[in-house]
Formats: C-alpha cells, sequence, structure tokens
C-alpha cells in the first residue's frame, strides 16, 4: 500500500516514521524548508522516552513526483490545507482516500450526516470550497488525533505521550478501505480504532480545542495553571457547556460531561496548547477550525454563545497583533 503522509511535522512525522519502521506501507512525506533538508541528509529522527528513533524515509516537496496514492493522510494545520488542496490532486487516483488528520471541525462534517443540513459547506473551514471540490468529500476518512509530539529542530521530532488514531466513514459504516487502514496503522504499533460516530469523538476533543486553545493563548497559562484557578475554570466551562448546546443541536451524544472532561485535561499537568505554542514561536494559530466554526455551526442551527463570541473576538485581535492570524 502507498501512503502519503502530506505534511511530514510532528505527528506527520511520528505516524511515517512508525509506518517506516514497523514496514507497514511504502511512505512518502511531503514536506519542505529546513525541516525537508533535514530528513533528506540524515532521515527523520523521533525521541521516545529515552529512545531514538531514526527512518530513512522518502520525501518531497513536489506531490508531482510520487504519483497516485492508496491513502493520503494530511497532518497539516486546518487553515494551511485550504490553499494547499489543489497541490494534493496529483496524489489522487480513482480509489484514492484522503486522511484529514486534523483538529477542528472538518470540512466536509455535513457530508453523509443526513439531515436538514446534509451537503452544507463551512466556509470557516473551507473558503471558496476548495477542498470539497479538489478533494471530494466521497475520499474522506475521517480522524481524531490523540499523540502531542513538536519538533525539536529541523529532523527530530519529541513524542511526548499518545498513540491513537481514531478512523471513522462520514457515513459511520465499516468500509473495506478503512478496515484495511485501521491494519495498517495498527501495524505501525499504532492504536487505530474504527468508529461509527467519529463525529462524537471530534466533538470530545474539539470541546477542549473551543476553550482551553484560546484561553491559553489570552492567559500564558498551561492546562493545570488555567484549571486551577477557580475563575478561569469557570470560564472554560462556560466555552464548553455553550458548544455542547451546539453539538447536540447537529445530534452529537457526549459521553462525559464538562467536569469530567476538564479533570482530564487537568491530569496532562502543566502542557502548553498548541494554539499558545504557535503564538510563542510566531505560527499562524487555528482560530477558524477550532473556534470560528463552533461559531459558524452556532449560527447554522441557531444557539446562542456569547462566551464564544467574545473569546473568539478577543484571541483573533491578540493573534492578528502578533501577525499570527489573517482571516481566510
Amino acid at each position: 500500500m502507498k501512503v502519503c503522509i502530506y505534511g511530514a511535522g510532528a505527528i506527520g512525522g511520528y505516524l511515517a516514521v512508525q509506518l517506516e519502521l514497523n514496514k507497514s506501507a511504502e511512505v512518502t512525506c511531503i514536506a519542505r524548508g529546513p525541516h525537508l533538508e533535514a530528513m533528506r541528509s540524515q532521515g527523520l529522527k523521533i525521541h521516545i522516552g529515552d529512545k531514538e528513533l531514526t527512518a530513512k524515509v522518502n520525501c518531497t516537496d513536489n506531490p508531482a513526483e510520487i504519483g497516485k496514492q492508496d491513502y493520503v493522510v494530511i497532518t497539516l494545520k486546518a487553515h494551511s490545507t485550504a490553499s494547499m488542496a489543489e497541490q494534493i490532486t496529483p496524489l489522487l487516483g480513482s480509489n484514492t482516500s484522503v486522511v484529514t488528520a486534523q483538529n477542528g471541525v472538518p470540512w466536509w462534517y455535513f457530508y453523509k450526516l443526513g439531515g436538514p443540513f446534509e451537503g452544507k459547506r463551512l466556509s470557516s473551514v473551507d473558503p471558496g470550497n476548495k477542498q470539497w471540490d479538489y478533494i471530494g468529500p466521497e475520499r474522506v476518512i475521517g480522524c481524531v488525533v490523540y499523540p502531542a509530539s513538536y519538533i525539536a529542530k529541523p529532523g527530530v521530532i519529541v513524542h511526548e505521550y499518545g498513540n491513537r488514531f481514531s478512523l471513522g466513514e462520514p457515513s459511520g459504516e465499516k468500509t473495506e478501505r478503512i478496515n484495511n487502514l485501521s491494519s495498517i496503522l495498527t501495524g505501525a504499533e499504532l492504536r487505530a480504532p474504527v468508529r461509527s460516530k467519529i463525529r462524537d469523538e471530534m466533538w470530545i476533543k474539539l470541546w477542549g480545542n473551543v476553550s482551553l486553545n484560546p484561553i491559553s493563548v489570552l492567559t500564558g497559562g498551561t492546562l493545570a495553571q488555567m484549571i486551577d484557578d477557580k475563575e478561569v475554570r469557570e470560564l472554560i466551562s462556560q466555552v464548553m457547556t455553550e458548544a455542547q448546546l451546539v453539538g447536540e443541536s447537529l445530534g452529537v451524544k457526549f459521553a462525559v460531561d464538562v467536569d469530567k472532561r476538564i479533570d482530564g485535561a487537568r491530569e496532562v499537568g502543566e502542557h502548553k496548547t498548541s494554539m499558545l505554542q504557535d503564538l510563542e514561536l510566531g505560527r499562524q494559530m487555528e482560530i477558524d477550525a477550532l473556534i470560528a466554526s463552533v461559531q459558524e455551526l452556532a449560527r447554522l442551527v441557531g444557539v446562542s454563545t456569547p462566551t464564544i463570541d467574545s473569546v473568539l473576538s478577543l484571541v483573533k485581535l491578540k493573534a492578528r497583533l502578533a501577525n499570527c492570524y489573517s482571516s481566510q
């Protein structure tokens, strides 16, 4: 099986090394800049605990060089994908599946969902419908990413925790293609359960993204620092409660309550959210996919979200002032 990791950064690189070292698939990474050059010259290195693993993976910055793939796993930040959608097309054959291994509300959310919004497109995560038109929702396999890792320097990734990539068809079916993908990932010593309701699991993670990420940017606090502060915890709870109302209006079932979700985040400890890390490194932040998307869904279903609206307006300004956000 040919698998392309499109965006071999912290998560994509970890996934590529696991696949390559376990010979689970014929892997190619799409990367760029110093990270790509380091991968070419010294291989891709992963630090997992006290171990260092090195894989010599095939890598390029030109998708047209590698031809059609069986699976394309997109591990770019969500805000980068729309502008790259056309460049992905050389990888797409008639049976290619595209795995959206990204945070936030996916651009294909209303594909095969049924109900009054079937086929609805979301401007906050797919401006101009580029992903819908160039990739096509029929190719998509949903994925919820749980590992945490970061790029220590070009070509070197530090894995902090987690090895689960939950998978799900937009329709909820257990198809041959998703079962094959699960087997490939399992063979790479990763956990890859197939879910019949992948959107429910997406919302559990999104619950944290929509609240903890922007509030960490506004406060500069770690998960532990924010949650241990009584007033900030209450703000986090208010954001999550509003988001839950939006999700439930779309048929989502939340398996845990707000307090349990917050307590789970507290167990991670003195960890900075990805959005705060992006701010500190001067990188573009995933504001649209993680927060503006929830606001767009709220408007769609007629749910009032005053706390989310306020947090969104503040974090947008904070990001703009730091040159870390531009509206799509």
